[in-house]
């Protein structure tokens, strides 16, 4: 898990946010309601931009997140188990989903990349029980 990543709000430009994942090496950043709750609404990637903008012959300079977001916004615990973490990414067909914490608040995100390692480390009769890994895949 990577912990406390950066957020943006449905009303970041496209740019900035494209400018964030630059500056942050990611391709995910999690939108959250404001920055004071950090409760989130929903996730903006690459892919939107491209797929929901460009594609479609928008000019993404013009555009805000809240315009290419995807909602719901599907999250996990850092509790959640590493086989309830690979359901959710594979139901949902994601590859990064953020972190919540008790109250809803954004405090990681997680990405596929993040426990391949672990998966292939754990024999398969032992991956039905890895409560907490989630926060452990930052280590």
């Amino acid at each position: 898990m990577t912990p406390d990543p950066t957020c943006c709000t449905p009303d970041t430009t496209l740019q900035r946010v494209a400018e964030m994942m630059v500056e942050h090496d990611c391709g995910e950043i999690p939108v959250v309601d404001n920055v004071a709750s950090m409760l989130p609404v929903g996730v903006i990637t690459d892919r939107d931009i491209t797929c929901r903008t460009v594609a479609k012959g928008l000019n993404p300079l013009t555009l805000t997140v809240a315009d290419c977001m995807t909602t719901p916004c599907v999250t996990v615990t850092p509790d959640t188990s590493l086989a309830e973490c690979c359901r959710i990414l594979e139901e949902n067909q994601i590859r990064r989903v953020p972190v919540v914490d008790a109250g809803g608040t954004c405090c990681g995100i997680v990405a596929l990349a993040d426990i391949a390692p672990m998966i292939a480390a754990v024999p398969q009769t032992a991956q039905t029980d890895e409560r907490g890994v989630i926060a452990k895949a930052s280590d």
